[in-house]
């Protein structure tokens, strides 16, 4: 899949007039069939099959759906299992570009991710209240890097009091595993299943704190799909599964070298140190000639978390990367600025470029977490900045690892929130 991008100066960019925002639309129906037969074809090649629970408290009520995010056959996941009830689909904005009518019609709202965005609770309340029509999202608001949750916005129980609508759930096994976003965008033959239940009534929800209600979401979405596939002797074959691993698995855990893996065919390989893991058809890193710190590849990631952590806490953490620059500052297309420097420490982003046009800096507490993505749009691996004014595609001209550095956004948002709260009140 592709985006239309064009080249303008940042200057004839911030001279273009921003979109009106507009509410948002019962989905078509004639669309919405069309979304269904397009469908079919995947999920009769997955052997998609799902399980319910609780679903008769739902029955013909508006609800909100919450969905864990695994890789692009999650829309036909839930086509497969709503239709024909309509529902419209929070979705990241830069989805619309190009297409924003049809966008509309399909009945999407569209957001920017880990952006603040008020309108977004509005536009919801306005797709279920006043279209009566249910609203379908994913809560981690990006794709699963190493195949386990990835953190949630934190009250989302205040969203889910003030929507007063009961939540269902839709949790994937395989869909992951037929599809991990590192693998270039290669499928695997695999089976995907769903479970769908609905977590809480209307009802249920007045009676609980919003605590509860984020704990209870936190356990639901708690997964860790390369366990599952072990757990379950799901082999994957393909002699491509270890393309691309390195974008995860990064850093060498013999030698500690950062940048200097590569995953290709069935072998994540450091050329540092020489070490070399296969990645076996069960999902495992099996060390070839030596014994391995980690073989389940969920805990080389949170090592790598750790590891940014402690460069975060002693101060020693610092990514300084040239850039090309997209923009976005409304749905006709990505906008190809130039070049520029983006750099990320202690005191969050700052971005320059543009003959010293642009100078754009972000806090670590503006955003809990950080769009970053793989071959986005097949243009190449992106790290995307910004406010509700203008969004900020960075692509890195080196070997910048993209995960790091979204590692590194959510976890310097934690320490600043945990200073915030550890730092005593002045006094007038």
């Amino acid at each position: 899949m592709k985006i239309k991008t064009k080249k303008l100066s940042y200057d004839e960019v911030m001279a273009l007039p921003r979109p009106e925002h507009k509410l948002p639309r019962k989905p078509n129906m004639l669309l919405t069939g069309i979304i269904r037969l397009y469908s079919i074809a995947d999920t009769m090649a997955t052997n998609f099959k799902y399980t319910e629970e609780r679903m008769d408290e739902v029955k013909d009520k508006p609800c909100l759906i919450l969905m864990n995010h695994s890789s692009f056959i999650d829309l036909k996941i839930a086509s497969k299992i709503f239709y024909p009830k309509q529902y419209g689909i929070v979705c990241t904005s830069d989805g619309f570009i190009g297409k924003r009518q049809l966008m509309r019609m399909i009945g999407c709202i569209p957001t920017q991710k880990f952006v603040s965005d008020v309108t977004l609770i509005n536009d919801i309340k306005y797709m279920l209240h006043e279209n009566n029509t249910s609203v379908l999202m994913y809560p981690e608001a990006s794709y699963s890097f190493d195949g386990t949750a990835t953190a949630l916005p934190r009250k989302m129980g205040v969203l889910l009091k003030r929507i007063n609508v009961p939540v269902v759930t839709i949790i994937t096994k395989g869909a992951f595993t037929r599809d991990p976003l590192y693998n270039m965008l290669q499928r695997r033959k695999t089976n995907v299943s769903a479970h769908v239940r609905c977590l809480l009534t209307a009802e249920e929800i007045k009676e609980k704190s919003t605590a509860e209600i984020d704990e209870m979401l936190d356990k639901e979405f708690s997964f860790d799909n390369f366990r599952w596939q072990k757990d379950n002797k799901i082999e994957i074959n393909e002699p491509f599964r270890a393309d691309g691993l390195h974008r995860i698995l990064y850093k060498c855990p013999e030698c500690g070298t950062e940048g200097k893996t590569e995953g290709k065919g069935t072998k994540l390989i450091c050329k540092h140190c020489g070490k070399e893991w296969e990645l076996t058809s069960l999902g495992e890193l099996k060390p070839l000639g030596f014994t391995s710190k980690f073989s389940h590849i969920p805990d080389w990631y949170a090592w790598e978390r750790s590891c940014v952590r402690d460069e975060l806490e002693s101060g020693t953490y610092s990514l300084e990367t040239d850039v090309k620059i997209g923009m976005m500052v409304d749905y006709k297309a990505i906008y190809m600025v130039g070049e520029g420097h983006l750099s990320h420490g202690s005191d969050g982003f700052r971005l320059t470029g543009c003959d010293g046009k642009l100078n754009y800096e972000q806090t670590p507490l503006a955003n809990y977490g950080l769009y970053s993505d793989y071959f986005w749009y097949e243009i190449g691996d992106i790290i995307c900045i910004g406010n509700k004014d203008a969004l900020y595609y960075c692509f890195p001209q080196d070997n910048t690892p993209v995960a790091k550095t979204r590692m590194a956004a959510e976890e310097l948002y934690k320490l600043a929130k945990s200073n915030k709260k550890k730092k005593p009140a002045t006094k007038e």
